[in-house]
């Protein structure tokens, strides 16, 4: 049977995909199913035909899965932002799970079953960080929201189940105060008008708020109103800054920053630690499973208090000073000179005399550590960006071999890539999912590798 764009069938849905889709087979042909749970039968209109797959759309959910629930957000379908919320959130875990074990099964020579999930016990409003861009809707009204899946059309949100309530208040005050104020919104076709994006950082457990005005042209008109305002009605902005960006870019964020309120930055705690949050700054989006993750590394790391560790991609240094308390000596490496900034500045927040950061490309600082300082680690933790590491990084690890490395790893295709070089020096002793991003299909890992466990 040959499969045709614009056919109906109705098919089973023998599993879920990488990004949580559904899979069906037709004479082996397999069809992807957005919106589709393992176990139902449903009718479908094939989309996009491949040679070797299929992509369709549901029309009837003719059985459901006794894993589908009520959709409690309106916009998610069309934002992207939750891919699974359609599905009970314990299934939402062992789907991750399943995505992480099948490219272990695929990829890797070493066999080992992927420990289960670490969900969330209350996976709603997690995020610290909103972004919201702003900009025209078709009626010329100006709108702030999401930008609808893989296009740059934005979707107005209510109630955002992922996001702080705190965030879409201050965003919506903003806007009320752009129309009231006749100022111009951004048009990413002309690169004119001034407002391109709100964003709002929260400390999850101080309470502190930073707002940063993402804006094309340096002059914001009322802008003095506008940040009293905003100050006088919420009680928890320590901070406003205004962040210019007027490349026809992607970026959210440009290079320039000029602080308005505050003192450009918020704090937040994780654990027993203070951490400093700059605007430019990478900060782990939800503490609360960022919490569970670092312990779980630094569980795994067995640290014995007379190890040098190397905290390579260490942003503002939260895993390293995790670490410094169990460590000899951590040294971290990242790229981003503001986060270095904001990591020393941690590390005296907290007292902490044993850790050093540094500004550089992990690729080339590494290679500085080792070949000039002679300084070679006992135990690296890594958690680099999506794209994984590159092969000088690689190369470095294995020419000087610590006896245990803790990967962190937000994408588990780079992840297993990597530690399918990697495993034929060390015996790769766990995997395990944490979910950072509850109903998304977005996953962290933690892996865990050891030298000495290994066969030399």
């Amino acid at each position: 049977m040959e499969i045709k764009k614009n056919e109906e069938y109705i098919v089973d849905i023998v599993d879920n995909g990488f990004e949580g889709e559904g899979i069906a087979k037709i004479n082996n042909f397999t069809i992807f199913v957005k919106g589709a749970i393992k176990g139902e039968k449903v009718k479908i209109l094939i989309l996009k035909v491949n040679s070797s797959y299929a992509f369709a759309k549901i029309l009837e959910i003719i059985t459901p899965s006794k894993d589908r629930c009520n959709e409690d957000c309106k916009s998610y379908k069309r934002c992207g932002g939750c891919d699974l919320r359609h599905i009970k959130y314990d299934t939402t875990l062992e789907i991750k799970r399943n995505m992480v074990q099948s490219l272990v099964n695929k990829t890797l020579s070493t066999q080992l079953r992927v420990n289960d999930t670490i969900g969330m016990e209350k996976p709603f409003n997690y995020r610290n960080k909103a972004q919201y861009p702003v900009g025209l809707n078709k009626e010329g009204v100006p709108i702030f929201g999401v930008f609808a899946n893989r296009t740059h059309e934005i979707i107005p949100t209510k109630n955002c189940k992922i996001q702080t309530k705190i965030s879409e208040d201050i965003a919506q005050y903003i806007l009320d105060f752009i129309n009231q104020n006749n100022i111009k919104v951004y048009d990413e076709k002309s690169n004119k008008g001034v407002f391109r994006h709100i964003i709002v950082k929260v400390g999850m457990k101080t309470d502190e708020v930073m707002c940063i005005f993402v804006v094309n042209e340096e002059k914001i008109e009322n802008e003095k109103e506008l940040v009293s305002g905003l100050v006088e009605k919420f009680q928890n902005i320590k901070t406003i800054v205004k962040n210019i960006n007027n490349k026809n870019t992607n970026v959210i964020l440009g290079d320039k920053n000029f602080i308005l309120y505050g003192n450009g930055y918020i704090e937040d705690r994780l654990g027993n630690f203070i951490f400093k949050i700059s605007p430019m700054s990478f900060y782990q989006i939800n503490p609360i499973q960022t919490e569970k993750l670092y312990n779980l590394a630094i569980q795994k790391a067995e640290l014995t208090g007379k190890e040098n560790v190397f905290d390579l991609y260490c942003g503002i240094g939260t895993i390293g000073i995790f670490a410094s308390k169990y460590a000899k000596q951590v040294y971290g490496i990242e790229i981003v000179p503001q986060a270095i900034e904001d990591a020393k500045e941690n590390a005296k927040i907290n007292n902490i005399e044993n850790a050093e950061f540094m500004v550089g490309d992990v690729e080339f600082a590494l290679d500085e550590l080792i070949e000039r300082r002679k300084i070679i680690p006992d135990v690296v933790f890594l958690d680099p960006p999506r794209k994984g590491l590159d092969n000088t990084t690689i190369k470095n690890l294995l020419k000087v071999k610590p006896k245990k490395i803790v990967y962190i790893s937000c994408n588990p295709a780079t992840l297993v890539r990597d530690l399918k070089i990697l495993e034929a020096t060390y015996k790769i002793k766990d995997i395990t999912p944490v979910d950072m991003f509850p109903w998304t299909k977005h996953v962290e890992c933690c892996s865990v590798l050891s030298l000495e466990d290994s066969i030399q």
